[in-house]
């Protein structure tokens, strides 16, 4: 018989996985679940451009149209199987359960089911409160903003800013509540991340920090309209609309019961099998596994060139598994990357800036960002991370390579 690969998750992770597998010349049967009814689209301008380049009445099907990946003709033959997500699976007998109540079987699997955003505890008020990971959420929040709204973005991330930014440009009245001291703290450190407050706040944006959200508080006629939050000081900020940004939750309920670790994401090894199943592997950020240009800690990573990143390492493993052949040895080495668009700000950062012990500013300065910044982070003086605020592109290859260079940990 010919065997059987199910990929968990439409996503761009999930896409990249069937598309490198064929190339690797696995030729058997594939399907890709997906939770959502649209198949892969891009995320990234959920928080951007999917709402400032379209009207109040986008519809959801217009807007994946446009952000949808062009599928390589390689995985015309593959099944979707899309609108119902895995609900549960038993992994020795090779079963995999939707919550449409379909049992697929499969002689191997590709986990790639992504995250989905944690909320904010209680479940009322109901109305008003948005965030932003899929394209309905986008076309939700997108007519919800009317002139002159009062939104309240509850976190300081990169997700929780760019919302703030493309608000602010739409016309919203927004204040940020970031409970660490600054915003951004994890990504870009003390330094860097005061200077973004300050560039932020001059545009317009109030910031609040070192507050976290203690309650909603619903309208006086219509207690399911979401209209203040209630920070943990007491104090009260009139809102409109509340964009809950705190975060992820990977989702991996499906897969428990089969004595996995999914303390965080989905333990895998260096080659991306989970715990050391040659039969199933992980792919994007639910994958958590250690990355040697750093250390041997497994970590999951979110940053926006993973998914391609791991999908294809994964789909080397996985097809090396299937046709007989020795995995490969080569360690699994990615730089990780990714950009923020903020208020006239164009942020890139490569590498892991979090794990460093020290930051210094390595050209511009810290209250002239528009002129163009260069931060290095540094662990044990060894160079993790760099971000770069309003530099050319033009120059990012010159940092990319003195990020973490190879072979020192491998």
């Amino acid at each position: 018989m010919r065997p059987q690969v199910v990929v968990v998750g439409a996503s761009l992770a999930g896409l990249r996985a069937a598309e490198q597998l064929r190339a690797q010349g696995y030729a058997g049967d594939l399907t890709i679940v997906g939770a959502e009814k649209h198949k892969p689209y891009n995320r990234p301008p959920l928080s951007k451009e999917a709402l400032s380049g379209h009207g109040p009445d986008v519809t959801v099907e217009a807007l994946s149209a446009s952000l949808a990946f062009r599928p390589k003709s390689s995985i015309a033959d593959v099944r979707w199987q899309l609108g119902s997500p895995a609900v549960s699976s038993d992994l020795a007998e090779g079963l995999l359960s939707l919550a449409n109540g379909q049992v697929l079987a499969f002689d191997a699997l590709v986990v790639a089911t992504g995250l989905r955003p944690r909320r904010l505890l209680g479940d009322t008020p109901t109305r008003g409160r948005h965030v932003v990971r899929t394209v309905d959420d986008a076309v939700s929040l997108r007519a919800a903003l009317v002139p002159a709204v009062r939104a309240v973005v509850v976190g300081g991330g990169f997700i929780g800013c760019e919302v703030a930014s493309t608000l602010t440009s739409l016309g919203a009245r927004v204040t940020v509540v970031e409970p660490l001291p600054v915003p951004m703290l994890r990504g870009v450190g003390a330094e860097l991340g005061a200077a973004l407050r300050a560039h932020h706040e001059h545009t317009g944006l109030q910031v609040i920090t070192g507050q976290g959200v203690s309650r909603l508080i619903g309208a006086t006629e219509d207690a399911e309209q979401v209209a203040a939050v209630v920070l943990d000081d007491g104090t009260e900020l009139a809102a409109d609309l509340v964009i809950e940004s705190i975060g992820s939750h990977p989702n991996t309920e499906w897969l428990q019961g089969n004595g996995l670790d999914l303390t965080d994401g989905v333990l895998c090894d260096n080659q991306l099998r989970v715990e050391g199943r040659a039969e199933i592997v992980a792919a994007g950020d639910i994958a958590r596994f250690p990355n040697p240009r750093f250390d041997d800690i497994a970590r999951r990573v979110e940053h926006w060139n993973m998914p391609g990143e791991t999908a294809k390492r994964a789909a080397v493993t996985l097809a090396d598994h299937l046709s007989g052949h020795a995995t490969t040895t080569d360690p699994f080495t990615p730089l990780p990357a990714f950009w923020s668009d903020q208020f006239g700000l164009r942020l890139q950062s490569f590498g892991s800036p979090g794990l460093a012990d020290t930051a210094v500013v390595e050209h511009g300065a810290l209250d002239d960002l528009d002129g163009g910044l260069v931060m290095a982070y540094l662990r044990k003086d060894r160079l993790v991370g760099a971000v770069l605020v309003n530099v050319p592109a033009s120059e990012y290859r010159r940092y990319r390579d003195a990020v973490a260079p190879l072979p020192l940990a491998v």
